[in-house]
């Protein structure tokens, strides 16, 4: 008698004994990538912590991740090329990898190692004109430099940092698999 599997059943396959598949692994991504932007958004809708511009530019990498880890599990799922499947993940952990060097770069930015961009750490200017000044006095700036949340001595922007290597490093394990 046959057994029936499901598109679940393949995802998770052990490509060896004790490990994920190509696809179980592009899914780990997805799913962690997706619970950092989720995360994000909580701090940001729910608790009300605005982010800066270097935050949101640390966002974008999780946009794309989380497109592409679906394309690679969906794929990977299906018997697509192995060399398709590992240009993926490759592509992912240069993201992250990238995404993790931003976060340093904006953690030294908080910390004070490095000056951040002036349009979100520069000078505050005084600009005193008529309806203007009452226009800008409504805007919040939000600044790279100042911290609004840390835990663990870690803010936000740190945890990018160890969030992103830690999806670069399944993302590289999920190379190694598509490879051997």
């Amino acid at each position: 008698m046959a057994a029936v599997t499901t598109g679940l059943d393949s995802t998770f396959n052990a490509a060896k004994p004790g490990g994920l598949s190509a696809a179980g692994l592009a899914w780990t991504v997805l799913a962690l990538a997706f619970a950092t932007l989720a995360g994000a958004w909580f701090f940001e809708l729910a608790i009300g912590l605005k982010p800066c511009p270097l935050c949101l530019e640390q966002r974008y990498a999780y946009y794309a991740v989380i497109l592409l880890a679906a394309l690679v599990t969906y794929g990977a799922g299906r018997g697509s090329a192995s060399r398709m499947v590992a240009v993926g993940f490759a592509v992912i952990v240069l993201a992250m990898l990238a995404n993790a060097g931003l976060g340093v770069y904006h953690a030294g930015v908080e910390w004070g190692f490095w000056p951040g961009p002036t349009d979100c750490s520069g000078p505050m200017i005084d600009l005193r004109a008529g309806s203007l000044l009452e226009r800008l006095d409504k805007v919040k700036v939000v600044r790279c430099d100042e911290v609004q949340w840390r835990f663990l001595g870690l803010s936000l922007a740190g945890y990018n940092v160890l969030i992103s290597l830690a999806i670069a490093a399944v993302a590289l394990q999920g190379l190694r698999t598509a490879r051997a």
